[in-house]
């Protein structure tokens, strides 16, 4: 027996999760389903309306995977999904994961699917309709004609409903259209491409591109790449390219002959009193405050140039415990000081608990600046790399010949490699005491940040317990060590 299913253009994932659970729920094996809905050349019937006795249990990422191939134009992306579903029910494989044929198509479909809606964010031109005194709303009105590749109308126009809330707009596809009004997104079906309009700010546009094209970077394989010739009709500014295109070499020759201009008499001189005005740190400092000093000017690798300052350690100068964590976060990068964010508040926290007084210890990371990535207003914290933590090694020598601690506290496993040279995973170290690179004895314990990360509240508790404990061992090593 053969079952047919017919999806709508509309609301396609929620249409097909619900058939796909229908149809495993009555355990209906992959290839008895026509997902095209018209069964072939065999006579085909519906899926049962009534839901059957099992119940199936999938994880997260298919749920996701699926959200993502479900828009791709390929006719077989509704079997295939359907394969991996019925393969996970029975435990055959792992079909999610690329190194499996199946889950290595569905991730090509997925990346895809990215790339068209990333296309359709970037190359999506709306003109202003002009109004034709029936509107009753205020409200500026605009539309756009797209071709995407795939049916990526309904996952990608959440993007435009977000960035431009304060307008009306209507984005036509061959397959669908998306209408923003009042604040309210819907979809309808596909239509004629719209008359629109020339925009009165496209020649501004176009002129301010003319003049930023640089013809000597030109890469016409990798433009048409990202670029590809099937939008250049919809965007005004690709009506300048082949002109610019055909001007190109000769524009590259007017600037190899202009060439660069020699350097006026004397500024060689001006250069050398500007660099030698400049406070400038000792080659190798000779007390602390001057190891300070001169990491603030740290250039030893490229973390400085997107931080704000260098994060130098705080505390007592003779501490018998030093404290090294990863690096600064967010609060610390903005503030100067270490442990000042939320890790830093359950460092306290595990300290006081641990009975050991933050005004005899000394307190600092592995790596001075902040390493991050930008998503938005936010700067998410990105692990420092091997060479970075290496570079830096030099400031935490520095610190630890000038205070000497009888003891060092490593928290997290980037201070226990700055400290040690050993990139060993953890979890096993953890608890245990290592001969530093310094000579010295390093216990090695969990990161406070690590520790905020854990979503099982067991393991997390258990986790904190632990740190108190390093904590109190290392405080205890370093009043008995002579």
């Amino acid at each position: 027996m053969t079952f047919a299913v017919a999806l709508p253009d509309r609301g396609t994932f929620d249409a097909w999760r619900t058939a796909a659970r229908l149809a495993m729920s009555h355990r209906i094996p992959p290839d008895q389903i026509d997902w095209t809905g018209d069964g072939g050349l065999f006579a085909a019937t519906a899926l049962p309306a009534d839901p059957g006795p099992h119940q199936v249990l999938v994880p997260q990422a298919f749920v996701k995977l699926a959200g993502s191939v479900i828009w791709h134009s390929d006719p077989a992306r509704f079997a295939r999904l359907y394969q991996a579903l019925w393969r996970i029910d029975r435990h055959d494989g792992m079909p999610l994961s690329q190194a499996d044929p199946l889950g290595r198509r569905l991730h090509l479909l997925t990346k895809g699917v990215g790339r068209d809606i990333h296309k359709m964010h970037a190359f999506v031109r709306f003109r202003e309709c002009p109004s034709d005194g029936s509107a009753t709303s205020p409200r500026r009105r605009f539309a756009a004609w797209f071709e995407p590749e795939h049916n990526t109308l309904e996952p990608g126009s959440s993007f435009f409903a977000k960035r431009f809330g304060d307008m009306d707009w209507l984005i036509a596809t061959p397959r669908l259209t998306a209408q923003f009004e009042g604040g309210s997104l819907s979809f309808g079906p596909a239509a004629a491409r719209p008359d629109l309009p020339e925009d009165a700010s496209e020649g501004l546009w176009a002129t301010y591109f003319a003049n930023i094209f640089n013809p000597a970077r030109i890469k016409l394989h990798a433009m048409q790449s990202e670029m590809p010739k099937k939008y250049w009709k919809n965007l005004p500014e690709t009506r300048l390219i082949p002109e610019m295109l055909k001007d190109a070499e000769a524009r590259v020759q007017r600037m190899r002959a202009a060439g660069a201009t020699p350097a006026r008499p004397g500024a060689a001189a001006i250069s050398t009193r500007y660099r030698a005005a400049m406070a400038q740190a000792p080659l190798l400092p000779a007390t602390l405050a001057e190891a300070r000093d001169a990491a603030l000017q740290c250039r030893r690798c490229a973390l400085c140039e997107a931080a704000t300052q260098t994060v130098w350690g705080t505390g007592a100068a003779d501490a018998r415990l030093m404290i090294v964590g990863e690096q600064p976060g967010d609060q610390e990068d903005l503030s100067g000081r270490p442990f000042v964010g939320p890790a830093g508040q359950m460092l306290g926290a595990a300290m006081a608990a641990a009975g050991v007084a933050s005004e005899r210890v000394w307190l600092t990371n592995a790596v001075k600046h902040f390493k991050f990535t930008s998503r938005g207003k936010l700067r998410l914290h990105q692990t420092p790399d091997r060479p970075e933590i290496e570079q830096c090694r030099w400031w935490l020598g520095l610190e630890l010949a000038f205070i000497a601690p009888r003891m060092t506290l490593a928290l997290g496993a980037a201070a226990a490699f700055a400290l040690t040279g050993n990139a060993a995973p953890l979890a096993a170290r953890r608890g245990t005491t290592e001969t530093g690179l310094h000579d010295g004895p390093v216990l090695v314990s969990w990161h406070p940040a690590h520790i905020l990360r854990l979503a099982d509240p067991q393991s997390r508790d258990r986790a904190r317990q632990e740190l108190i404990d390093d904590l109190a061992s290392a405080d205890a090593l370093a009043t008995r060590i002579a």
